[in-house]
């Protein structure tokens, strides 16, 4: 499966963004899209993701700002990103996973300054 990540960018403490993310190739029916993200220096995090069933699961830090969705007939994940905080900037990737089988995408930079 290959992923196409996009979106991110530099905003500004409080605005929003909307990251995008289309899988491609041989797409199980069953299974998991989401997004993580990473810091230099630090482990890559979940940020949320939701099952092909529509249900989610997010970090607590995003709680309430971010909202996953999908759209199984276009195999697309959308992360919107409210209320940004400058500690949400980081290197943000799109994955796919269904049973034993894990995939990622190139990484998209999400920049918030104070």
């Amino acid at each position: 499966v290959q992923l196409q990540a996009s979106g991110g960018g530099l905003v500004q403490a409080g605005g929003s963004l909307r990251l995008s993310c289309s899988a491609s190739g041989n797409i199980f029916s069953n299974n998991v899209m989401g997004w993580y993200r990473q810091v230099p220096g630090q482990q890559r995090e979940l940020v949320a993701s939701i099952t092909s069933g529509g249900r989610t699961n997010y970090a607590d830090s995003v709680k309430g700002r971010f909202t996953v969705s999908r759209d199984n007939a276009k195999s697309t994940v959308i992360l919107q990103m409210n209320s940004l905080k400058p500690e949400d900037t980081a290197v943000y990737y799109c994955n796919y996973g269904s049973y034993s089988y894990t995939s990622w995408g190139q990484g998209t930079l999400v920049t918030v300054s104070s």
